[in-house]
């Protein structure tokens, strides 16, 4: 049962009665009350020497101090049915992030005429300093109250411009000339002309030409400057656009309304495709609100249960997709179930191989370790509970799951309950695949794309080298 919140009537409240609550001040508190009032002075806009606030953390520990005497009121003295009608505040000093502060309110004095009470305020840190005092005019209720106490929601911060940085990286390397696969949709129609806005590619739209044309004038499209490749049906136009990337007229493959199936059946084929020595594979770049830094998850869309040599493939062109986006040295979690090596769990025993052929040189450009458990893998204080040193555990980039259907769980998990975008890219082919969805974002398709260029320009640079090299 949940905690009984109870107020006190005017009637009931005496001179001199007192209540306390104690809070404790992070970093998402300030941001989060900086959102809310727009007063972003609240916040260190630069963590340099030369601040932007009149703080050394932003003026968020300062005011943020006053809103405790309010809470005090409304839910502690009188509590439920209160109204603040005045307050006045003396801020001492700032609240230094992470210390618990106490503030307490005194009933000072009373007025029957008008029903209001004046509290005197005081706020405290943990060694006794007052960060703030002042005084507070509460119309209290006549009416007692009596109500289970609320568990609230945990404040979440989204940060809904992390792929920004992906875009702003795009803004260097020439647009990819990307063959539009069948975007006979309005949604994969729209993500091309949107990323072409972008300077992101360069379209091809490859599909039958009126229905196209259709689309584009139904949903109010510009493809003026898009080239048009007519062709009969779904599959001729995934043949069109593998025999484009084989000609070097396009550079990237972009999937439209045709089933992902139909277009990398084309891709693999052993004669006229666009197969190289390594294994195809998806990879998911997901933006979690929740989680530091982006995140790769693989595969979860093509390899539905790979084999070791598998996924010795799927773990190098994770690696070598995060190379592309500025992750000089990723750190590549193996996922199973738990994180000791056991023959009942045979993706543990592949995780541990993994690792050594790592050691031995056969996958290279990341850090691996495996098995791990996912809370370990991305928390750090669940690894150190189960007693893991590892420069992985807690910190990865990369989450390398044990098979198709542990991936794609992941990711819509991900996805739907936790908020995150995610871009999706196949690898592995001679030129990079951009994978969209219906259910995909304006933005999570711009993402894909810009991680297309990205890789696409990591590869011409490889080549380059390769060549200068030799």
């Amino acid at each position: 049962m949940n905690d009984i919140i109870e107020n006190k009537t005017f009637d009931e409240i005496q001179i001199g009665d007192q209540a306390s609550l104690t809070r404790t001040l992070d970093q998402e508190g300030v941001e989060a009350l900086a959102i809310i009032t727009g007063n972003f002075n609240l916040i260190d806009l630069d963590p340099g020497p030369a601040d932007t606030s009149m703080y050394g953390q932003g003026g968020g520990q300062a005011s943020w101090s006053a809103a405790l005497f309010a809470s005090l009121a409304g839910t502690r003295l009188p509590g439920l049915g209160s109204v603040a009608q005045h307050i006045d505040v003396s801020l001492r000093r700032p609240v230094a992030i992470g210390v618990p502060v106490t503030a307490t309110a005194t009933v000072k004095a009373k007025r029957p005429e008008t029903g209001t009470v004046f509290l005197e305020c005081r706020a405290v840190d943990p060694t006794g300093e007052e960060v703030a005092q002042g005084f507070v005019e509460v119309l209290a209720p006549r009416e007692k109250m009596r109500r289970e106490l609320l568990d609230l929601p945990k404040v979440q911060l989204r940060r809904d411009n992390r792929y920004l940085e992906l875009l702003k990286a795009c803004e260097g390397p020439p647009a990819l000339g990307c063959a539009v696969v069948h975007p006979c949709s309005a949604d994969s129609l729209r993500g091309a002309v949107e990323a072409a806005e972008h300077d992101l590619i360069t379209p091809i739209l490859i599909g039958p030409e009126e229905k196209i044309r259709a689309i584009a004038v139904q949903e109010n499209l510009d493809i003026s400057r898009c080239r048009l490749v007519s062709s009969d049906h779904s599959h001729h136009s995934a043949e069109l656009a593998v025999a484009m990337v084989l000609a070097g007229a396009a550079q990237t493959l972009m999937k439209g309304s045709l089933h992902t199936d139909e277009l990398l059946a084309e891709v693999v084929k052993k004669v006229g495709g666009l197969r190289t020595e390594r294994r195809i594979s998806h990879c998911f770049l997901l933006s979690v609100p929740t989680y530091p830094r982006p995140i790769i998850i693989t595969d979860a869309a093509i390899n539905i249960a790979p084999t070791l040599e598998d996924k010795h493939d799927i773990i190098q062109n994770a690696i070598d997709l995060a190379h592309a986006i500025g992750i000089t040295e990723p750190r590549v979690a193996i996922l199973s179930a738990v994180e000791t090596v056991t023959n009942k769990i045979p993706s543990t025993l592949e995780a541990g191989a993994l690792c050594k052929m790592a050691d031995r040189g056969q996958i290279t450009g990341g850090i691996l370790d495996g098995p791990l458990a996912f809370d370990n893998a991305i928390d750090e204080q669940a690894a150190r509970t189960k007693g893991i040193k590892s420069p992985v555990a807690g910190k990865a980039d990369i989450l390398v799951a044990p098979d198709l259907e542990a991936g794609n769980m992941l990711a819509k998990q991900l996805t739907f309950m936790a908020g995150a975008e995610a871009a999706g890219i196949v690898l592995g082919a001679r030129a990079p695949i951009v994978l969209t969805s219906r259910a995909d974002s304006a933005q999570t398709r711009l993402a894909s794309c810009a991680v297309a260029v990205l890789f696409a320009e990591a590869q011409r640079r490889d080549v380059v080298l390769h060549k200068t090299a030799g």
